[in-house]
């Protein structure tokens, strides 16, 4: 990954990429593209956007993200539904962290036309 690619592992850069979806110029048009966008945003420590894409049934009432945490690396291990014919999807993925990874399955719904984050499974 150059440092002009987006943290979410696609090649193009963090404005054309995530970025938009974040700065709320566009909505992420398939669940994969909203937990991309979501990584995003833990790396760039973006709390208002991982909020505002979250789930009211499952949003937590605030989120506080850790300082010292480091983010590496983000592997799309799989995905299912989520497209614009869907109302549901999921992504299973690992993201790397300097001393370890989390490893999830995401579930994801639309609300108003738009995706947001349910809640995850942590497969063994």
């Amino acid at each position: 990954m150059t440092s002009r690619s987006c943290p979410c592992g696609l090649p193009q850069a963090y404005e054309a990429c995530c970025g938009r979806f974040h700065s709320g110029a566009a909505a992420a048009p398939t669940a994969e593209a909203l937990m991309r966008s979501r990584y995003c945003a833990f790396v760039k420590g973006d709390v208002a956007y991982l909020l505002r894409t979250w789930h009211p049934r499952t949003r937590p009432g605030r989120l506080e993200l850790d300082p010292g945490m480091r983010w590496t690396g983000l592997e799309v291990l799989g995905a299912s539904d989520g497209s614009a014919f869907h109302a549901t999807g999921t992504v299973e993925f690992r993201a790397s962290y300097r001393g370890g990874s989390l490893h999830e399955l995401s579930r994801f719904e639309r609300v108003d036309g738009a995706w947001v984050y349910v809640d995850g499974d942590f497969p063994a």
